[in-house]
């Protein structure tokens, strides 16, 4: 076992793992029981602080992690096609229901909250530990709970709007009348979970791959560039919370040391996760243990993966997930071409050759026979082309265990989920700079903006709007699960154009067109004829496919099951005390 998974391995106590078994309760206020083992016998030295928190980076996400981060962040976000199979359609048409049939919303809502619980659980352990923890070691430890308070609050806000908060389950466990708490509270709650933890974390990690000071004030930074649109309107936003957030994204981007990973292909090959090695850019990531139970394995390569031949290991049901018709209007379009790196991470094209998969066969190519065959011989069709269905999936399809060190295994990648890189800063202090303004030529947003841009190859920009940063981090957090809540940011400030974007976005499916190797496309009406409006280059959609975004469907609805064990939920959000949280 290497050094981090000795380090994060779930040798899990009861009181963590079992809210994860099948068959516990499934309500936000899910609790390990704290009596069995108690702090009196288990937290007794700083190094078992440290496997008490270790757990936090991967058991309780395990639910978010796959079929949940993917269908709410990419494909209710605008990022991935999606079929219908057990209803998951309903995330592509804005259309999610309490009973969702496909389980994800129930499994992200359990995980997030599990997420919270286990911090709160832990944090309690650590304040009663024994004398043979030092002072430091309990402060730090509790400082990685509240980090993962907040970023559990993180993802339940932006997916949910108001909910409940959860402070301290023992203390709430026997409250029948729990309530939402107010959307300003909850975000109020997760800036004062960061502050404390930004405070006390080291500026350098106490183990490889752990949060530092630098994730939280990163985080901290973005939670008040997404507040500082809330209540606000007319796509502006509120200035003070503006210029806290360009203050701590500028502390991360000038004095944390840290560097963009050279190479973006590189941050999704195992290689760089392994041993003690982990990339700098990682801010904060799910740290799953490939020789650990199930529960704190890495599951995302067998839903994304395409076909069995890529993973060797009789998972990959992921040919249903591919680059949307709006992804696709980006990287097919000339002036993106030479953005060739973060699109070769990212999608399966046609005819592409992966070295690092099929390592023993001498390398995946991605054979035109794997796409859907059909002649196309429409109207504009040149020559004898071939049409796909889509781009498939290969961000996080890494391939066999073979092709990474012999690590992993069915529906278990050695591999890590990013939730908070350093990319995410550099792009929250150009817009922080952008602010309110149209556009702008700060040489300091310019600069970090296509630090971003330069790595991928891309042409950079002069000028920057808010546009343009959306399409940024739609290009370069791609099926990293981010897509949704960054709209959902923008949808807080300039509701009325956010809902006008995904309105008229194409969602539909799509055939690409290429011809010995490479893509072409032309743009086509719903009945086939040519569509000069839209020019010879882009994608080739068989008729765009739209669905109506509401500030009614902008919020998940609360799962059924969690709204029968607590009717509260459907109340008015109330106001929350903030002196009853205690951080020590």
């Amino acid at each position: 076992m290497n050094r981090i998974a000795k380090i994060l391995a779930i040798s899990l106590p009861t009181s963590i793992a079992s809210i994860l078994m099948p068959g516990c309760k499934k309500d936000f206020l899910n609790r390990p029981p704290i009596a069995s083992p108690t702090s009196a016998t288990f937290y007794q030295s700083d190094a078992q602080i440290l496997e008490g928190t270790g757990g936090l980076y991967n058991a309780g996400w395990s639910g978010y992690n796959g079929t949940s981060l993917q269908y709410i962040g990419d494909v209710m976000g605008g990022n991935s096609t999606c079929d219908n199979y057990q209803g998951r359609g309903a995330y592509l048409s804005f259309s999610v229901s309490a009973t969702d049939p496909s389980g994800a919303l129930q499994s992200a809502y359990q995980a997030l909250f599990s997420v919270v619980a286990n911090a709160n659980i832990v944090a309690l352990n650590i304040k009663k530990a024994g004398a043979g923890a030092t002072t430091a070691g309990k402060t730090e430890g509790l400082a990685e709970c509240y980090f993962m308070r907040a970023a559990a609050y993180y993802y339940l806000t932006l997916i949910w709007g108001a909910v409940p908060i959860i402070y301290d389950n023992t203390v709430q466990i026997g409250d029948t009348s729990i309530r939402r708490n107010t959307l300003s509270d909850d975000w109020t709650f997760q800036i004062n979970d960061l502050q404390w933890a930004m405070q006390h974390l080291p500026t350098t990690p106490i183990q490889p791959a752990r949060i530092s000071k630098w994730s939280a004030e990163g985080m901290l930074a973005r939670a008040y560039l997404v507040r500082a649109g809330l209540n606000s309107s007319g796509g502006q936003r509120n200035a003070a919370d503006l210029d806290s957030a360009k203050i701590y994204a500028a502390d991360v981007c000038t004095n944390s040391g840290l560097t963009l990973m050279p190479n973006y292909y590189d941050l999704f090959t195992s290689k760089h996760f392994s041993g003690t090695s982990v990339p700098s850019e990682s801010l904060f990531s799910l740290l799953w243990v490939p020789t650990g139970p199930w529960f704190v394995q890495n599951h995302m390569q067998a839903n994304l993966a395409y076909s069995a031949n890529i993973t060797q290991t009789g998972d990959g049901w992921g040919g249903a997930f591919g680059a949307s018709p709006s992804l696709m209007e980006y990287y097919l379009d000339p002036a993106n071409a030479a953005d060739t790196m973060r699109r070769r991470a990212t999608i399966f094209m046609p005819n592409d050759v992966y070295p690092d998969i099929n390592v023993s066969g001498g390398g995946w190519r991605v054979d035109t026979t794997l796409f859907n065959q059909a002649k196309l011989t429409g109207p504009g069709t040149k020559g004898q082309g071939y049409g796909s269905d889509h781009p498939y999936v290969k961000k996080y399809v890494i391939g066999s265990p073979a092709d990474n060190g012999n690590v992993g295994g069915s529906q278990n990648e050695n591999l890590s989920t990013y939730i908070f890189r350093l990319a995410d800063v550099y792009l929250d202090y150009a817009d922080a700079i952008l602010g309110n303004n149209a556009t702008t030529t700060d040489a300091t947003a310019l600069k970090y903006f296509n630090a971003i841009r330069s790595r991928a190859g891309a042409y950079t920009k002069s000028s920057i709007s808010y546009a343009d940063l959306l399409l940024e981090r739609k290009i370069e957090f791609a099926f990293e699960g981010k897509a949704w809540c960054d709209w959902k940011t923008w949808y807080y400030f300039d509701p009325n154009d956010a809902k006008t974007y995904f309105s008229n976005q194409n969602r539909g499916t799509y055939s690409l067109v290429y011809n010995g190797g490479h893509p072409y496309a032309q743009y086509f009406n719903a009945d086939g004829s040519p569509n000069p409006e839209e020019g010879n280059t882009g994608y080739y959609p068989p008729g765009s496919v739209k669905y109506t975004i509401k500030d009614a469907t902008v919020d998940l609805p609360y799962p059924e099951s969690e709204s029968l064990v607590a009717p509260h939920l459907a109340d008015k959000p109330v106001s929350f005390d903030f002196s009853k949280v205690k951080y020590n």
